[in-house]
C-alpha cells in the first residue's frame, strides 16, 4: 500500500451482545451510558476528521418490540444450545426500558456525521461457528440486516461478525449479498475464530489480557489482500477500557502506540476496535485514553501520511492501489498472470 491506514471499528449492539455474558445489574449503567458515549465520540471523531465504520446489530434500528416483531426474518437460527439465540429472550426483554435495546436516534445521528460507515453486526448478533444454525438462517439474518438498513438510506458494505465466528461459507454468502469488507482477526492461535465453547479458556484469555499490555504476540499490522471479496480488513487490537490500575494505562496506551507507528512506517493497517458500552461508564476517562491515541494518529499522518479509513474506504484503497500497480508493472513488459503482479499485492 502506498501510505499506513488507521481504521477503527465500533461494535454497537447494547444489551444484545452481552445477553450470554453480563447480568443486567451489574451491566446497566454502562448500556445506558452507551448512547451518551456514541454522541461523545462522534464530536470527537469530528474534531480530528477520524473515519469510522460503526458495525450496528439489525435489532437496533427499531423502536419498539412491535416494530421488531413485524421485521423478523422467517427462518431463525436454530443453535443446539438455546440460550444463544437473542430470540430466546424476547418475552423476557420486552419489559425492560428501550434504551437497553433500540437506538434508531444514535443511528440517525451516525448516519449525519461526515466520513462514518454504518456497517452491519448481524441482524440478531448471528454466530456463524454454532452448531445446529446453518447457511440459509444466516442468508436470512443478513438478508433482513441490509433491509432494514436500506429503510434509512443506507446500502450495507462492511460487516463485524459477533464473536468474531465466521467461515468461508459465510463469507460466500456475504460476497452474494455485496459486501466488500468484514474484519478478520489477528493472525495468532489466540486470535483464532473459535464458538463460544473453545473461546471460553482461561489460558487463552490471560494471554489475551496480557497482549493488550506488552508485546507478545507481534504487531498485528498486516497488508489488505485486495483479491478476495470480501476483502478482510483484520483487527489489530481491542481497545480495553480504562484500568483502575494506571500503571496497565499506560502499558495499554504504549503498546497501541507502537503498533500505529509500525503500521505508519511500514505502510500497513492498524485496525482498532471496541464497543461503545466500553465507554458506558467512566465515559470521560476512556474519551481521555482515546483522545492520547488520536492525537498520535495525527502525529503519523504528518510524518508518515497515515490515512484514516473506514472498513470500506480500506478495501476501496486497497483495490485502488492494486490496480494502480498493475498498470505500473504492465508498463514494464509484465503481463496480466505474472508472478510479479502477484508480489505487488
Amino acid at each position: 500500500m502506498y501510505n499506513g491506514i488507521f481504521t477503527i471499528s465500533l461494535d454497537f449492539e447494547l444489551y444484545w451482545g452481552v445477553l450470554d455474558s453480563k447480568p443486567l445489574n451489574l451491566y446497566k449503567n454502562n448500556i445506558l451510558g452507551a448512547h451518551r458515549a456514541v454522541e461523545k465520540l462522534l464530536k470527537l471523531f469530528e474534531r480530528y476528521d477520524i473515519h469510522v465504520t460503526w458495525a450496528i446489530l439489525g435489532y437496533l434500528y427499531f423502536e419498539d418490540f412491535d416494530e421488531l416483531e413485524r421485521g423478523m426474518p422467517p427462518m431463525l437460527p436454530t443453535y443446539e444450545e438455546s440460550s444463544f439465540s437473542s430470540y430466546e429472550y424476547f418475552d423476557r426483554l420486552r419489559k425492560l426500558d428501550s434504551r437497553l435495546l433500540f437506538a434508531k436516534e444514535d443511528i440517525v445521528k451516525i448516519k449525519n456525521t461526515a466520513f462514518q460507515e454504518i456497517g452491519s453486526h448481524t441482524f440478531s448478533h448471528y454466530y456463524c461457528l454454532e452448531k445446529g444454525q446453518n447457511k440459509e438462517q444466516f442468508l436470512s439474518d443478513i438478508f433482513y440486516a441490509k433491509k432494514k438498513a436500506k429503510e434509512i438510506g443506507v446500502d450495507l458494505k462492511s460487516i463485524v461478525f459477533p464473536r468474531d465466528q465466521y467461515s468461508k461459507e459465510c463469507l460466500e454468502i456475504l460476497k452474494k449479498l455485496g459486501f466488500i469488507a468484514y474484519r478478520g482477526n489477528p493472525k495468532s492461535f489466540i486470535y483464532a475464530p473459535r464458538d463460544q465453547k473453545n473461546k471460553q479458556n482461561i489460558l487463552r484469555k490471560t494471554l489475551l489480557f496480557a497482549d493488550s499490555h506488552i508485546n507478545l504476540t507481534g504487531y498485528h499490522c498486516r497488508d489488505i489482500d485486495p483479491l478476495k471479496t470480501p476483502t478482510d480488513i483484520p483487527s489489530s487490537r481491542f481497545l480495553r477500557p480504562v484500568s483502575n490500575n494506571p500503571v496497565l494505562n499506560v502499558l495499554r496506551l504504549k503498546r497501541i502506540k507502537a503498533q500505529m507507528a509500525y503500521a505508519a512506517k511500514n505502510r500497513r493497517l492498524f485496525h482498532l476496535w471496541w464497543h461503545p458500552h466500553n465507554f458506558g461508564v467512566k465515559t470521560e476517562e476512556n474519551l481521555k485514553f482515546l483522545e492520547d491515541i488520536l492525537i498520535f494518529y495525527k502525529e503519523m499522518q504528518r510524518k508518515y501520511n497515515m490515512l484514516s479509513l473506514s472498513m470500506k474506504e480500506a478495501a476501496v484503497y486497497a483495490r485502488e492501489f492494486a490496480g494502480k500497480r498493475e498498470e505500473e508493472l504492465k508498463g514494464y513488459g509484465y503481463g496480466k498472470d505474472s508472478w510479479v503482479l502477484g508480489l505487488s499485492k
